[in-house]
């Protein structure tokens, strides 16, 4: 069993900056892939960014490439979303999720955070 919790989120202008993050509590989290996702007022939930649990392998939509790093600190039981030139499009709510790692190319995941709010203003 893993629980996970969302930090981090909040109001930034277009063009700006943020990091969120993810703590991670239960057995084995280095065993996990990770993945955020996220979901617009009106839109269903769509995927972010997934890491394996080496941190070697990375995966990203093409509507975040290039904007958006994933990153996890398995000593801390952490994983983090860096996200660089923000767009008001990117505004959602943001899940952290965990799964096993064929998560990494099935998108499916066992875990996931309660979710953080992250709003950009144009």
């Amino acid at each position: 069993q893993v629980q996970l919790v969302e930090s981090g989120g909040g109001l930034v202008q277009t063009g700006g900056s943020l990091t969120l993050s993810c703590a991670a509590s239960g057995r084995a989290f280095w065993r996990y892939a990770m993945g955020w996702f996220r979901q617009g007022p009106g839109k269903e939930r769509e995927f972010v960014a997934a890491i394996n649990w080496r941190g070697d392998v990375t995966d990203f939509p093409d509507y975040v490439k290039g904007r958006f790093t994933i990153s996890t600190d398995n000593a801390k039981n952490a994983a983090y979303l860096q996200m660089n030139s923000l767009k008001p499009e990117d505004t959602a709510v943001y899940y952290c999720a965990a799964g096993s790692s064929d998560a990494l190319y099935t998108r499916l995941y066992d875990y996931w955070g309660q979710g953080t709010q992250v709003t950009v203003s144009s």
